[in-house]
């Protein structure tokens, strides 16, 4: 069985001015979350800001998470690391915690071989007991994870999935057809979430359900029940939104948009900034025509 199908939202950590982690916060956005229908809670990923959170920090936010969310849907948390021995450090303590899963991204800056890769992961899966989602986005770690070894990986028992960021969906259809059904595949790319799952991939793991997650489930939901009109519709009716979402670099902007939502998510760790004027204009006319202000 799947970890989950459907909408996973990346969701973002909320900080307090003094860039501590503002749990009631966090609390408020997943009940948020909860009330509209996401299939799942991704924690500590990239949209939440891990790699500017400690250890400690890191691992009490997913505690937290799991307590909250309390099994009502799967909590899949962050635990990627381009130091091995640090991501089997984080992805005990994840599954310590109670996490259902944890999503790992590709090593970082010092990158490595394909070889070094497979070894990677594997050590990682041999060191704790709950599945595992790869993560591959090339475009900010300077890494991908070719089909072949996503092949091999997917032969490793608790290594289940992948959260498909590349953008190149020839790549994804190499996925699909070399690891079968039952290796799941998840759009990491919220401008092409209706594509991937028309190679078979059963959800997303979204940024823009941070700020539209009954209209992200729906969409795919939509499309799993077979309606793809109303699906494709909902893709590119999103579009222009998705596109503001991501012309700075995530999460600037969706957390800039939940605290035009009235939400209070602080602002981005440095070195992320507050979005540039124009861009931030531009963020909110996508908001107003999609119905989120007024």
């Amino acid at each position: 069985m799947p970890i989950f199908t459907g909408s996973g939202v990346a969701i973002v950590t909320p900080f307090n001015e003094d860039e501590t982690i503002n749990y009631p916060e966090l609390k408020r956005l997943i009940e948020f979350q909860i009330e509209n229908s996401t299939d799942a809670i991704i924690i500590c990923g990239t949209t939440g800001e891990a790699s500017t959170l400690t250890d400690e920090e890191q691992i009490e936010c997913i505690k937290f998470t799991v307590e909250v969310v309390n099994k009502r849907v799967p909590v899949i948390a962050g635990a990627g690391s381009n130091h091995t021995a640090h991501a089997i450090e984080l992805a005990q303590g994840c599954e310590r915690v109670g996490a259902d899963a944890v999503l790992l991204v590709t090593p970082y800056y010092n990158k490595t071989t394909q070889k070094g890769l497979i070894k990677h992961y594997k050590m990682i899966a041999e060191s704790i007991n709950i599945p595992i989602i790869l993560y591959n986005v090339p475009s900010r770690t300077g890494l991908n994870i070719t089909p072949q070894t996503c092949y091999e990986l997917s032969k490793i028992k608790n290594i289940v999935g992948i959260k498909e960021a590349s953008g190149n969906l020839s790549q994804v259809a190499e996925i699909a057809a070399l690891c079968g059904e039952d290796f799941h595949i998840y759009s990491g790319n919220d401008d092409q979430i209706l594509p991937v799952l028309s190679l078979g991939g059963l959800g997303v793991i979204s940024v823009l359900a941070n700020i539209m997650p009954k209209e992200t489930h729906d969409m795919v939901a939509s499309y799993l029940e077979g309606d793809s009109k109303k699906a494709t519709k909902m893709q590119l009716e999103y579009l222009h939104l998705i596109n503001e979402l991501f012309s700075e670099t995530n999460p600037i902007p969706v957390k800039t948009a939940l605290n035009l939502m009235d939400f209070n998510v602080g602002n981005c760790k440095m070195p992320l900034c507050e979005m540039d004027n124009k861009n931030l204009e531009n963020l909110k006319e996508a908001m107003k025509d999609a119905g989120l202000l007024k």
